[in-house]
């Protein structure tokens, strides 16, 4: 094949790879207006002891996955029944919460600069880590690409202070932290998840090693290129409102993907040690240092297969414990007999 030919062959190659790009954006476009504010979930009986939770029977289970290091060993772990949200909370919750008690989240504080030394002044006001899709990216070794601490982000301003909640109720809250979590916990009488308690909740009674490896079919993650290219084929380019896909054997719904979710447990490096990492997702020359941090589960809106493949029962990760994310919420757990 001559010079030309080659010329010509490469321009062609340029041109279909633009127009899937425009095809894909476009998608993108036609799936952001005409977003789903709100999701029908099943009705509970009326009898429920404990409404909008389920019951999660206790047992035994292989713990863990195998995809990443952090997820090993997989071993044998036994977790007593308890009850669990059947959602993530959502806005108009968290809402509630807030009104009864007037709680500040931190994202709404400035950042103590006592953990955090040697911020620039704009890192120094109060405000979360949001996700904004790049036009181009060299790589996908810096993720401070694609997530930027914007001052003004918190739970009502998800996206930064030009963003609001209106008519957003029924989604997930998200840009809390570990503090705001547990302080919502607290008022309703219950308690975040154990990391172990979350992932058998969401394995639903299967007892082995993970098997979920495969991106799921209903559930919110990334179709495309991450972070690119979101062709939203699951209906949903960005969050999804708590409970728009089928919910899992045992009632919980959103287990995989949409949100992260919280847990009490501290992160360590593997199911082995106690010896805390670094997260890879909000790596520290984002935010320089934290006072701990905290394993989170399921993946989000975000998980690709080409990118973080965490939309699996077993995968964790790191989160620092007092840095919102709009890719971050939470669930909880109480501790009471079964039905």
């Amino acid at each position: 094949m001559n010079k030309r030919r080659l010329a010509l062959f490469a321009a062609l190659l340029a041109l279909l790879a633009v127009a899937a790009w425009m095809g894909l954006g476009a998608q993108t476009s036609r799936h952001t207006k005409a977003e789903r504010l709100q999701c029908a979930l099943p009705a509970q009986d009326a009898t429920a002891p404990h409404p909008g939770m389920a019951w999660v029977p206790g047992g035994s289970f292989a713990f863990g996955d195998t995809v990443y290091p952090e997820e090993q060993p997989v071993h044998p772990t036994r977790v007593a029944g308890f009850w669990m949200d059947r959602t993530e909370v959502t806005n108009a919750e968290f809402a509630e919460f807030v009104k009864a008690t007037a709680y500040v989240t931190v994202a709404e504080r400035a950042v103590d600069t006592r953990l955090h030394p040697g911020l620039s002044a704009e890192m120094r006001l109060p405000g979360a880590v949001v996700f904004v899709m790049p036009n181009d990216v060299k790589g996908t070794g810096s993720v401070t690409q694609w997530w930027r601490y914007i001052p003004g982000a918190n739970w009502r301003h998800p996206g930064g202070p030009d963003t609001r909640i209106d008519g957003r109720g029924a989604f997930p809250v998200v840009t809390v932290t570990f503090e705001d979590a547990s302080a919502y916990a607290k008022w309703k009488g219950h308690q975040l998840p154990s990391e172990a308690q979350w992932e058998w909740a969401a394995r639903a009674g299967n007892t082995g090693a993970a098997a979920d490896h495969d991106q799921p079919k209903d559930a919110n993650t990334w179709q495309g290129l991450f972070p690119v290219a979101n062709s939203a084929e699951d209906g949903f380019v960005g969050l999804a409102p708590a409970g728009c896909y089928p919910p899992n054997a045992w009632g919980l719904f959103d287990m995989m993907g949409n949100a992260w979710e919280l847990t009490r447990d501290a992160y360590t490096s593997t199911h082995a040690d106690g010896e805390a990492t670094t997260p890879d997702q909000v790596p520290p020359d984002l935010r320089p240092r934290s006072n701990g941090q905290l394993v989170i589960k399921g993946g989000s809106f975000l998980c690709a297969p080409n990118y973080c493949m965490r939309y699996r029962s077993g995968a964790r990760q790191p989160q620092d414990d007092d840095l919102g994310a709009s890719h971050l919420g939470f669930r909880t757990v109480l501790l009471a007999p079964g039905p």
